[in-house]
């Protein structure tokens, strides 16, 4: 898939924002734990991830929030196309 369309395909449909709960999150798209992984994030393991938002997991790592909501969204868009 052309990575145009997968973005174009994001901004249609967000589904995870900051304000997201990690846990959640995985839950519902677990194909994003690799997103997680390649930002340096263990957070299913993480106690935090229960009661912690994306936004605020990331930003006590100082990772770019903004930069990883894309990436997570992207990589659910790019599943869900590959599902159809």
């Amino acid at each position: 898939m052309e990575m145009n369309n997968v973005k174009d395909t994001v901004e249609k449909v967000q589904k995870i924002t900051a304000d997201t709960n990690i846990i959640e999150a995985v839950q519902a798209h677990p194909e994003i734990m690799q997103v997680f992984a390649e930002y340096g994030l263990g957070c299913i393991g993480c106690m935090a991830s229960s009661f912690e938002t994306i936004g605020e997991g990331a930003g006590a790592h100082g990772l770019d929030v903004p930069a990883l909501i894309e990436d997570l969204n992207a990589c659910i868009a790019e599943y869900e196309d590959e599902k159809k």
